[in-house]
């Protein structure tokens, strides 16, 4: 009997887990954070490039994409659980180059990738609402021509892009969707009137919403028929706030009262033992 492909059977279950219920799906940013978020039993990881480029020391939206695909690359070989590629823009702004960029991207083992309807740097502008739906279809289209059996996830950035128009956002979301996007997202949502607005503008597709700073919760976005919750870049926020604290202390005061709050060196090398 022929074993399961370990891809496809990531991918399947990524998939199942967008057709019921609402989960978690955290954002590391290297293999030490993949792992140690697989420990705690979420069931998805996604990528995160405000995070991996802040590992780099530059800003987001300035990584040369030959290190995107190592880094989706080395996160699919981190765990055994599937990966969502945030893949911004699609590091192309002519059609053909998207196309090509998300079949290779594919092929890196992810079992979902996002594009989103903005520019990165510098314009960081929200694209016209043709040029966007003409995007996701072309994403549709590359991820068929790899068999098809990765999410797509339409991205619509008004709300974190100077646009806060909800109706906008409905409009293109709706839109993503019909050009065939697998899930919907508009990050930068924080009301529950505006995630139920997006939940029922694309029923039955599942809807992912961002929970990057306090105020909404797992068992309240459920409720309101959220399927996932990404946290973007925030986890790894988290961990540079701890790090600059740290470091501002000493270099402030030559004192070292934020190491209190720091982790187990021992737990961490037991930990790292356990998750290789």
């Amino acid at each position: 009997m022929t074993a399961p492909n370990p891809t496809e059977a990531k991918r399947q279950s990524f998939r199942d887990l967008h057709r019921a219920g609402c989960f978690i799906i955290p954002n590391p940013w290297d293999v030490g954070t993949a792992r140690y978020l697989a420990h705690l039993g979420f069931k998805a990881l996604a990528t995160t490039s405000s995070g991996f480029a802040w590992s780099e020391g530059r800003p987001d939206e300035q990584g040369d994409v030959e290190k995107i695909f190592a880094h989706l690359t080395t996160m699919v070989q981190a765990t055994d659980l599937p990966v969502n590629a945030d893949f911004e823009d699609g590091h192309a702004e002519d059609i053909d180059g998207l196309m090509a960029n998300v079949r290779r991207a594919c092929r890196t083992g992810i079992a979902g990738l996002s594009i989103e309807d903005k520019q990165t740097l510098p314009t960081r502008r929200v694209r016209d609402f043709d040029d966007s739906v003409m995007r996701i279809r072309a994403a549709r289209k590359a991820i068929d021509a790899e068999g098809g059996d990765v999410v797509l996830v339409g991205r619509a950035e008004g709300f974190i892009a100077g646009r806060p128009d909800l109706e906008d956002v409905l409009r293109r979301l709706t839109a993503f969707a019909e050009a065939g996007a697998d899930c919907l997202y508009a990050p930068g949502l924080t009301t529950d009137d505006q995630v139920a607005a997006v939940v029922r503008a694309v029923a039955p597709k599942p809807v992912n919403v961002l929970a990057g700073k306090p105020g909404f919760s797992a068992a309240g976005l459920a409720a309101l028929g959220v399927r996932r919750i990404s946290v973007g870049g925030a986890m790894a926020r988290a961990a540079w706030g701890g790090f600059m604290a740290a470091a501002q202390e000493i270099a402030a005061h030559g004192t070292f009262e934020n190491f209190a709050q720091a982790a187990n060196g021992a737990q961490l090398n037991a930990l790292m033992s356990e998750v290789a």
